[in-house]
């Protein structure tokens, strides 16, 4: 069973994670390093691990497989996800890197809401929390049935037992290495699946003779298939396109910006994060296109993608490559289901930790105490995941189609306008979570005019916070402006080579002239490079403490 180069390959790639766990283990000396990595990401790091976290098995299997079958008219979703991604690190990244640390250092997106709005009845922590865990919890069983169907096609076992060893080792490194291990494994995954994506068309496109001759056998198996309006029409475009608007709100992707060192590593991880979608999405398009010209040219070993189109890649990478190249590549699948897995098992972790136990049940824990509360919750969603995943055909697992679509829709437009629009209060918050959820569930059950139901569920959500924002009472001015606030005994604590960020003046400027953002980013950085290598400026003495000499009378 582990005899063969592909499983011996799988074998050494989970052990490779499991290390890294280990490895973080000991960088992990507080529970805001196990939560958020001690806010100390870089950029690199920081754009591979949301990428990673986003792109689940459905970009190796699924996206090449609805290529496979209908040619480059599929590749719309690719196209809105790009562009969705990229908005949001324009629109949210850094300006929630900077409000959730000024927020009494909230940890969780929940926290975040608490504090923002002042909601003294946690009414906002509490529905938060409750619809993350609701769905993260059903989005790690139907993860943990993806890896589980990939362990039991490649190493020909039975699927209880792929059930448990393929959830083992991502269980493993989560709860060793918390968030760290979790974005040094993405930031691997990332590599490896891009690599993946990248090789595998180019040695496609090399067996038929090159870009051209490849196209032109596309062409005579289906000259719909070069169409990329083929099929759809405006309303399915936008559907399509509207897949983008999901990134505003996915607990999963928004807790990387949170994360990171500073506002200044994000312009810079926002093009890598990019460029590592644009690639990753064109390969895996490319993979179903030109899989369609090989497997037409190939008719004896078209057979085993027929029954089971989604298979396209598992496929090509057997047949093009050596065995244990392939093992390699084929690892990018198990990548790709762990790395999303991973991060959704660290989420509900801290949600339960953050904002269950210590908000209502131990208020003043101390670090260690609440470093191993959340290990525990690792342990116990994974332990529901699994439970829940016994059955794959069960119906619970069905409502992880809501999840996209629930988290764009009830906590986008929150998100955005809190950061955006200081008049935005906690009764308008609650209006647009409750709205954009209840939207999607309708919608999605009546199909009205075919439209995806996140694009209505985003737009009535919008519509309702500023109703209601603007029906209730004004909030006071303080609670409009981050706090300033020392932080609580969890923060991280400071690091004397990293300069600071961002000063109070500059936050200032920042929240009340939106446009001022590069400037200011651009004088923070000028004000950090002075004082790294010259040290603070001299001060100039305070007039109250050096009273001018009074002059003479004049005669």
């Amino acid at each position: 069973m582990f005899s063969n180069p592909t499983a011996i390959t799988f074998v050494g790639y989970l052990l490779v994670m499991v290390c890294v766990g280990f490895y973080a283990y000991y960088h992990t000396r507080s529970y805001g390093d196990y939560i958020l990595g001690g806010r100390s990401l870089g950029g690199f790091v920081t754009a591979l691990s949301v990428g990673a976290s986003d792109m689940s098995g459905w970009l190796l299997m699924g996206l090449p497989g609805a290529v496979y079958l209908a040619g480059i008219s599929q590749s719309w979703i690719g196209i809105g996800l790009v562009l969705g991604s990229y908005i949001n690190w324009c629109v949210v990244a850094s300006r929630l890197r900077v409000y959730t640390e000024k927020t009494h250092n909230a940890l969780t997106l929940p926290d975040y809401f608490s504090h923002r709005f002042e909601d003294k009845q946690n009414l906002l922590r509490i529905i938060a929390a409750v619809v993350i865990l609701l769905f993260f919890t059903i989005y790690c069983a139907s993860g943990v049935v993806a890896g589980a169907r990939l362990f039991e096609n490649t190493f020909s076992m039975s699927y209880e037992t792929a059930l448990i060893l393929g959830a083992a080792a991502t269980i493993c490194y989560v709860f060793v290495g918390g968030f760290l291990a979790v974005s040094w494994t993405d930031t691997i995954q990332a590599l490896l699946m891009c690599l993946a994506l990248i090789v595998t068309p180019i040695a496609v496109m090399y067996d038929l003779g090159g870009f051209t001759a490849a196209t032109e056998c596309v062409a005579s198996v289906d000259i719909k298939m070069l169409n990329i309006l083929e099929g759809h029409t405006l309303v399915g475009i936008v559907s399509l396109l509207a897949w983008g608007l999901g990134y505003f709100g996915q607990p999963h992707i928004l807790v990387r910006f949170m994360a990171t060192r500073s506002i200044k590593v994000i312009p810079n991880a926002r093009r890598v994060a990019t460029l590592w979608m644009s690639f990753c999405l064109s390969g895996a398009v490319a993979v179903g296109f030109f899989g369609a010209a090989f497997f037409a040219e190939h008719r004896d070993v078209a057979s085993l993608v027929e029954q089971n189109h989604e298979r396209v890649f598992i496929v090509l990478s057997g047949l093009l490559f050596n065995p244990w190249i392939a093992g390699i590549l084929m690892s990018a699948i198990l990548a790709a289901v762990m790395s999303t897995l991973s991060c959704q098992l660290l989420v509900c972790s801290s949600t339960l930790t953050e904002d269950f136990y210590r908000t209502f049940i131990r208020r003043n824990a101390s670090q260690r105490e609440l470093v191993w509360f959340g290990r525990s919750m690792v342990l116990l969603v994974s332990v529901v995941a699994v439970w829940l995943a016994r059955d794959p055909n069960s119906l619970v697992l069905s409502l992880v189609s809501y999840a996209w679509a629930g988290f764009g829709a009830a906590f986008g437009p929150v998100i955005i306008m809190s950061l955006w629009w200081r008049r935005m209060t906690r009764n308008g918050a609650l209006a647009g979570m409750i709205t954009g959820a209840v939207t999607v569930l309708v919608w999605n059950h009546y199909a009205w005019l075919g439209l995806y139901e996140i694009l209505p569920g985003f737009v009535f959500a919008l519509i309702a916070i500023v109703v209601v924002s603007l029906l209730d009472k004004a909030p006071p001015r303080a609670s409009r402006r981050p706090s300033t606030k020392s932080r609580p005994p969890c923060a991280i604590p400071p690091d004397r080579f990293r300069p600071a960020t961002i000063e109070k003046r500059s936050l200032a400027l920042l929240f009340s002239h939106p446009t001022r953002m590069q400037s200011v980013q651009a004088k923070s950085v000028r004000i950090s490079c002075t004082t790294l290598f010259f040290g603070k400026p001299p001060q100039r003495p305070s007039p109250s403490r050096f009273p001018r000499r009074p002059q003479p009378a004049a005669a």
